[in-house]
C-alpha cells in the first residue's frame, strides 16, 4: 500500500510531456517562461562556445515556424502560448513538436504561411471528431503538418515515407492528455532531455548551469553512501579530483580497470602474478576512493600509445584497506618485476613512459604516476574521516582541462574515434572551458544498475 502511495505521488510530480511513440530523443519544457534562467546562461556560454547559443538550436523547435523560447513575442505572434509547455520528439522517419495554442486561427494562419514558404503545397485543413489535420508534401521531399485540437497542437516534419506515420502519430498526441513520465520525475530542472537510457533536467542563472541526471550502463561501478571517508576532509584541488565510496560488489571492476592499466604500461610484469597480487589487494579495499589529478598535462609523443595516454596527466589514487599487513604481504612479488625498486613505504617501478609508484601509509595504499604527486597525496591524507554528503564526488578545473585538449594532435584525431571526440569537445567548448571558474558535482548509485549524477558549471561573476 505505501509503495503504491510513494509511486503515485511520484507520478503525479513527474512531468507529463506529449512525446511520441519510437522517439530517440525526447526534449520536453514543462512552462516556456520558466526559461529564463537556463536562457541566460546559454547566452552568456555562448559567447564562447557559438554550438550552445539559442539561436544555434531554434530552428529544431519545431518543423516549419522559426520559434525562439527565449523571445516569447516569437511564440505569441505564431499563435502559440509563450507560458505553455513544449515536447519535441525525434523518431528515425522525422520529428514532432507539440506546444499550446493561445490563439488557434492566427496559428493557423501563420503556419500556412511557413508551410508555403517552406516549399509545401497549399495546406487544405480537414476537421474530422474535433481535430483539426493538415499534411502537405515539400518540394523537396518528405511531409510537413499538424493537428489542432482545442488548444493543444502537435506538427511534424518528415522523411520521404515518414508523413502518414508522423500525422497519425500527431493526431493521436493531441487527442488525449499526456500521461507523466516517471523518467523525468527522477531528476529536477526547467528543461529536460531523454534520450536512450540517460534522463537529463536543466536550470540555470547567468553565472550557473545546473545538469541533474539518471543514467543507464555508464562504465562506472556501483557506489554506496558509507557514514565517514578518510578523505572527507581533504580539499578539492588540482585539474580534478574525486572522492567515492565504491559498493562491495563494484570493488572488483575499479581494481581489474586499474589492473589492465598497469599490465598495458607494464608488458613485461608477468599477468598471472598481477592478477594474482590485485585479486588479493581487492579483498581488502574498504570501497573507499581517491582520484587526485595536478595540474601539469604533458603529451609526450602519441596519445593512441597507452603509456602516453596514462603520463599525460600526474596522477595518484588512494584506496583504503582494512588490513595493511596483508596488503605489503600481496605486493610482496612486485620486488622481482622488471625495473622494480623497493621503497621505505612500498616500491617504484620502471613501466614504458615513466614510473609507477606504490606506496602503502598505515591504511591507505597509494599508488601514482608521478612522484612528487604521490607524495603530495600520501601528506595530504587527514588523520580523521568525515562524512561525506554523497557516494561520490567530484571537481574538475575547466581552464586546465582545456590546456590538455588542446595537445590532441590532428594524426591521433584522424586515427582514434575517442580522441576525434575529445577534439571535437575542445574545439566548441575549449574556449567556453578557458572562460570558467569550477565544475563540480557528485554521483549515486540507483536500483537498477544505473546512476544519478548532478553537475553545477560555474563562469565568473559577470562584469
Amino acid at each position: 500500500m505505501f509503495s503504491s502511495l510513494v509511486l503515485a505521488a511520484t507520478l503525479a510530480a513527474a512531468p507529463a510531456p506529449r512525446s511520441a511513440a519510437s522517439a530517440q530523443t525526447v526534449v520536453h519544457v514543462p512552462k516556456l517562461d520558466a526559461m529564463a534562467g537556463l536562457s541566460a546562461f546559454l547566452e552568456r556560454a555562448g559567447t564562447h562556445a557559438p554550438v550552445l547559443r539559442p539561436s544555434a538550436w531554434r530552428g529544431e523547435l519545431h518543423p516549419f515556424l522559426v520559434i525562439d523560447p527565449t523571445k516569447p513575442e516569437t511564440l505569441s505572434a505564431a499563435g502559440l502560448d509563450a507560458a505553455g509547455p513544449a515536447t519535441v520528439s525525434l523518431r528515425e522517419d522525422g520529428r514532432v513538436s507539440c506546444l499550446r495554442v493561445k490563439d488557434a486561427k492566427l496559428f493557423q494562419t501563420k503556419a500556412a504561411e511557413a508551410i508555403t514558404a517552406a516549399g509545401g503545397d497549399e495546406p487544405k485543413p480537414a476537421t474530422s471528431k474535433g481535430v483539426t489535420t493538415v499534411s502537405v508534401s515539400r518540394a523537396a521531399g518528405g511531409a510537413m503538418g499538424y493537428a489542432l485540437k482545442g488548444q493543444d497542437v502537435c506538427s511534424f516534419g518528415a522523411t520521404d515515407a515518414g508523413g502518414p506515420a508522423l500525422l497519425k502519430e500527431a493526431v493521436k498526441l493531441v487527442g488525449k492528455a499526456p500521461t507523466p513520465d516517471a523518467r523525468l520525475g527522477k531528476v529536477t530542472g526547467v528543461a529536460y532531455l531523454a534520450t536512450g537510457g540517460t534522463v537529463v533536467g536543466l536550470d540555470g542563472t547567468g553565472t550557473a548551469l545546473k545538469v541533474d541526471g539518471t543514467a543507464l550502463k555508464l562504465p562506472l561501478p556501483p557506489f554506496q553512501a558509507k557514514s565517514t571517508s578518510p578523505y572527507g576532509a581533504m580539499k578539492a584541488d588540482g585539474m580534478f579530483f574525486s572522492r567515492a565510496a565504491v559498493a562491495p560488489a563494484g570493488v572488483a571492476q575499479a581494481v581489474g580497470s586499474l589492473r589492465a592499466t598497469i599490465q598495458s604500461v607494464c608488458p613485461a610484469c608477468p599477468k598471472e602474478q598481477v592478477q594474482a597480487m590485485t585479486d588479493t589487494v581487492a579483498k581488502q579495499l574498504t570501497g573507499n576512493l581517491l582520484v587526485n589529478m595536478m595540474d601539469t598535462v604533458q603529451v609526450r609523443g602519441s596519445l593512441r600509445a597507452p603509456e602516453t595516454r596514462f603520463f599525460a596527466v600526474r596522477q595518484a589514487l588512494a584506496a583504503e584497506v582494512t588490513d595493511a599487513a596483508a596488503v605489503k604481504s600481496a605486493l610482496a612479488p612486485m620486488g622481482s618485476f622488471p625495473g622494480a625498486k623497493a621503497l621505505a613505504d612500498g616500491w617504484a617501478l620502471t613501466v614504458k613512459g615513466g614510473s609507477l609508484f606504490v606506496r602503502l601509509k598505515d591504511k591507505q595504499l597509494v599508488v601514482g604516476n608521478d612522484e612528487t604527486v604521490t607524495q603530495a597525496t600520501l601528506a595530504a591524507l587527514p588523520a580523521a574521516g568525515a562524512k561525506l554528503e554523497r557516494a561520490a564526488d567530484f571537481s574538475l578545473d575547466p581552464k586546465r582541462l582545456t590546456r590538455g585538449l588542446n595537445q590532441v594532435s590532428l594524426a591521433d584525431v584522424l586515427a582514434d574515434e575517442q580522441l576525434a571526440a575529445l577534439f571535437a569537445i575542445s574545439s566548441e567548448l575549449g574556449p567556453l572551458l578557458e572562460q570558467s571558474e569550477r565544475i563540480t558535482g557528485w554521483m549515486d548509485s540507483v536500483p537498477g544498475g544505473a546512476h544519478h549524477f548532478s553537475l553545477t558549471w560555474t563562469l565568473p561573476a559577470a562584469k
